[in-house]
C-alpha cells in the first residue's frame, strides 16, 4: 500500500488498471445504434496539502481524487457528483483529448498539467445512453480549479481518497427502475453523496488498485 507518499498511488493505479478486469455491473444501454460517446477524466493527485480526516488510512493521507457535482437543471443527472467529462465532439482526436478538453470547460484546469496513465474500456451509461471512456490522469501540475459554467456544474472539489476508503463512509445504494432493482457501490462523505456511474468506477479502482479496506455491503440505503 502507497501509505505515506502518494507518487506510490500512482504505480499501484497503473499495475492495478493493466491486470483488472472492467466488467462490472453496468446496466446495458437500451438503444446502442442510438448511443453518443462520452470521455470523464479521472483525476488523482496531491491536489492540495490537508489530509484526510482518517486516522488509519490506506493510502497517502494527502492522496486525492477531483469530483464535480452537476447543475439541477441538467436533464441528464441533475444534481450528481460526477467526474469531469463530456460527450466527444467531431474535431476531437480521441477519447483523451474529449476527456481533457471537457475537463477544462468545466473545472478551468490546465491540460498541460495532468499526466495521462491510461484509458479504461468503455462503459455503458443506460441512464443517458452513452458509451463513456474513462480516463485516467495523475495531476503532475495542479491549477487552479472552479465550476466555469454553473448552468452545468455548480461545483469542483477535491475527495480525500483516504476518506472514500474509509468504510465508514461506505455502504450499497439501491435504485429502483421500474420492476428493477440496481445495487451498487456508493460513498458518503461528510453528506455529500457519490453513487451511480462515478461511485462503480471508483470502487473498481480501488479494487484495482488494492487499496479497498472491507466494508459492510449488507448497509443498503435508496438513493
Amino acid at each position: 500500500m502507497s501509505t505515506q507518499y502518494p507518487e506510490g498511488a500512482r504505480a499501484e493505479l497503473l499495475a492495478g488498471v493493466a491486470a483488472h478486469s472492467w466488467g462490472g455491473p453496468f446496466p446495458q444501454l437500451a438503444d446502442p445504434d442510438a448511443a453518443h460517446d462520452a470521455s470523464v477524466l479521472i483525476l488523482f493527485g496531491v491536489l492540495d496539502r490537508i489530509p484526510a480526516p482518517t486516522a488509519d488510512a490506506a493510502v497517502a493521507r494527502d492522496l486525492d481524487v477531483l469530483l464535480q457535482r452537476r447543475a439541477e437543471t441538467l436533464s441528464s443527472h441533475p444534481g450528481q457528483v460526477s467526474f469531469p467529462g463530456g460527450r466527444a465532439e467531431p474535431d476531437d482526436a480521441d477519447a483523451v483529448a474529449t476527456a481533457l478538453r471537457e475537463a477544462q470547460e468545466e473545472t478551468g484546469l490546465d491540460p498541460s498539467g495532468v499526466e495521462v496513465l491510461a484509458t479504461l474500456p468503455e462503459i455503458p451509461l443506460a441512464a443517458s445512453n452513452h458509451r463513456v471512456t474513462p480516463v485516467l490522469g495523475w495531476w503532475r501540475t495542479p491549477s487552479r480549479v472552479a465550476a466555469v459554467d454553473h448552468a452545468e456544474t455548480v461545483e469542483v472539489f477535491r475527495v480525500p481518497v483516504a476518506q472514500l476508503l474509509d468504510p465508514a463512509t461506505r455502504y450499497t445504494s439501491v435504485r429502483r427502475y421500474g420492476d428493477l432493482t440496481f445495487r451498487a457501490p456508493a460513498f458518503d462523505v461528510d453528506g455529500t453523496i457519490v453513487w451511480g456511474f462515478t461511485a462503480m468506477v471508483l470502487s473498481g479502482l480501488f479494487d484495482a488498485a488494492g487499496w479497498t479496506v472491507p466494508w459492510d455491503v449488507t448497509d443498503e440505503r435508496p438513493v
